[in-house]
């Protein structure tokens, strides 16, 4: 099942590069989240649904595509995991998909938790390179990117403090908003 949900990802992501990454190949992202996931103990349900859980929001498989290869439990948790771009604007949108994950359970929120550990990590490395320019490969301004992701850290806290790799997410996130602020009191060093 995981060398499948791979192969279906690396389909699916062919060509794609990740925003904020500098240049990262797009299916480096779900590959660390399933293997942070791996690391910790999680299922292999869990680890194809890691891998799989960006396909259907950036290309055209749908989730009854990935019931029909992978079963209800792997699907539902992309299900919960798939953005629905067509609620706007982002903060609410990013709400909603907030009260979806959380409603999905311990899973989907492990794996979301992964997502931003991950995603907050590569946005470091890529900051720590172009500053504040690596926002411009975002839709979103980084301020409120960062404004979301607290609110996911506070969501992850209190919905699953057992996420064992919680403290890691909430030390880059901090270390995320210590790079800026550094780097807006010594602009001409950034």
């Amino acid at each position: 099942m995981i060398l499948e949900a791979l192969e279906t990802a690396r389909e699916a992501h062919a060509g794609q590069i990740r925003n904020g990454s500098s240049g990262m190949p797009y299916i480096e992202h779900p590959v660390a989240v399933a293997e942070l996931l791996r690391e910790n103990g999680f299922a292999d349900e869990v680890l194809a649904a890691a891998l799989l859980h960006d396909v259907v929001e950036d290309s055209e498989t749908t989730v009854e595509e990935l019931r029909e290869r992978f079963g209800e439990p792997v699907a539902g948790l992309v299900e919960a995991l798939t953005d629905d771009e067509t609620i706007e604007p982002y903060e609410r949108r990013k709400d909603e998909h907030r009260r979806r994950v959380a409603a999905a359970g311990p899973d989907a929120l492990a794996i979301y938790a992964a997502d931003k550990l991950t995603n907050i990590a590569a946005l470091r490395k890529a900051y720590a390179d172009q500053g504040e320019a690596v926002g411009e490969e975002f839709k979103t301004p980084l301020d409120v990117k960062v404004a979301v992701w607290e609110a996911d850290l506070d969501l992850l806290r209190d919905a699953a403090p057992d996420i064992p790799f919680l403290n890691e997410l909430k030390a880059q996130l901090a270390g995320l908003r210590a790079d800026r602020a550094a780097a807006a009191a010594h602009p001409s060093s950034g």
